[in-house]
């Protein structure tokens, strides 16, 4: 039976077990690669995709449970030549170095910022706890949702 899907504005019709892990549709089936397979326990962030504009695992979400919603990746932000804002400021604060987390980071930091386009550090450093980064890029992590705060209110 054919799961018919929204993922970044476009529609999309795969073959696929209804309880298949998002992750693995996206990335294998729709060549979405910006979600991160880390830890598959909705534990690290790296598969962080938006769901209707709200931040989800998509390692533990089953296909299935995505159906008639929109789905946004890291892919349908912005492109190479006209970033989003959002990952305009990590480029701009260097905010990556090895780039394995930075897919959860954005994506948490999109659905963070809609919510709250004036966030304190503190609520950032709490928007923040459920990704993992090992690289200590932290500070700098933090710095670019600031400058994207200011950037997306401006």
């Amino acid at each position: 039976m054919p799961i018919h899907l929204e993922v970044n504005g476009r529609s999309h019709s795969v073959e696929v077990e209804p309880n298949t892990p998002l992750l693995y549709v996206l990335r294998n089936d729709l060549q979405l690669t910006g979600p991160k397979f880390g830890c598959g326990l909705a534990q690290c962030g790296a598969c962080t995709v938006l769901r209707d504009g709200k931040a989800i695992r998509s390692c533990v979400t089953p296909v299935s449970a995505v159906q008639g919603s929109k789905v946004t990746t890291l892919e349908g932000l912005g492109t190479l030549e006209d970033p989003h804002p959002i990952q305009q400021a990590f480029i701009d604060e260097q905010a990556v170095q090895c780039g394995y987390c930075i897919n959860g980071m954005i994506m948490t930091t999109k659905a963070f910022l809609d919510q709250n386009p004036s966030p304190s550090e503190a609520e950032i450093r709490e928007a923040l706890a459920g990704n993992l980064c090992r690289c200590a890029a932290h500070l700098r992590i933090i710095r670019a949702v600031q400058r994207a705060a200011r950037e997306v209110r401006a």
